[in-house]
């Protein structure tokens, strides 16, 4: 699933290619997609017409922002945008299109078909499922340590577990919690709240250094992640645990190891992350 570094580098390339596009038509192959409004043709409807101005992100969110509405849409596992002239041919996998009147059409192509879009009238996405329950942007300012600190220690679930859960900080999936952890030395077992003044000092600067770094590489290539222009992410040349089992670990040499850790593949080194 792209984290937010795959979708902060989606949203950037498609402010390269779709700002000031206004859309024709919309074409809804798969109306499960469309969460709301319910009413697929209502959504197609309310598009029509519309052109859109800018782009932004919000957690794993894609916002486009049009005239009166703003496309709220989560890639989920496999979910790419992508735009094309119209008489280019489109696979069984594309199931939106988003005609626009220069001839281009921008669309959605979804292996899995887990993706969602949600239509709200400007102005009162945040206060609606699926953006209203999301916590602080890591690259905010209102992300403090106070906060990261007040979050531990209020649960008593593993500290992987609480990095993942979206409601305190968002963005963070399954590779950069994995890999934030290790910088920070801290076993991804451990219970949140037994996590020290220091070691959260720590993480919460290698949860942003992380992510930054990752945003500044178009995030991480796993399988089959690109962003809107077909090119893939570099980041994962640079990733210390994820996706290295068995591999020496960079920094002592001992073998990386990976567990289950509410119910998500884990990855850590024994000797650089103590329990």
């Amino acid at each position: 699933m792209p984290e937010l570094p795959e979708v902060e580098t989606v949203k950037r390339t498609l402010q390269q290619l779709v700002i000031g596009k206004k859309i024709k038509d919309v074409k809804v192959m798969w109306p499960k997609i469309i969460k709301h409004p319910d009413d697929v043709e209502e959504f197609k409807v309310k598009c029509i017409g519309q052109t859109i101005h800018n782009m932004e992100r919000r957690g794993k969110f894609l916002k486009f922002l049009l005239d009166d509405y703003v496309l709220v849409s989560h890639l989920r596992m496999e979910g790419k945008y992508g735009l094309y002239q119209q008489e280019e041919p489109a696979d069984k996998h594309t199931h939106v299109f988003f005609v626009f009147e220069d001839g281009t059409e921008l669309r959605y192509r979804d292996v899995r078909k887990f993706g969602t879009m949600h239509l709200f009238e400007k102005g009162t996405e945040e206060t609606r499922l699926p953006l209203s329950q999301l916590g602080y942007e890591p690259f905010s300012e209102e992300f403090t340590l106070d906060v990261l600190n007040e979050a531990l220690s209020r649960t008593t679930r593993k500290v992987k577990v609480a990095l993942l859960d979206q409601t305190t900080v968002v963005g963070l999936g399954n590779i950069y919690v994995d890999e934030a952890l290790y910088r920070a030395n801290i076993h991804p077992e451990r219970l949140a709240k037994d996590i020290g003044a220091e070691e959260a000092a720590k993480l919460h600067q290698e949860i942003i250094k992380t992510l930054s770094e990752a945003v500044e590489q178009g995030g991480s290539t796993i399988r089959s992640y690109v962003n809107s222009q077909g090119q893939i992410g570099m980041f994962q040349q640079q990733l210390f645990v994820y996706g290295r089992k068995g591999e020496a670990c960079k920094k002592c040499r001992t073998m990386i190891e990976k567990s289950v850790v509410g119910g998500r593949g884990t990855h850590f080194c024994p000797n650089c992350q103590k329990i």
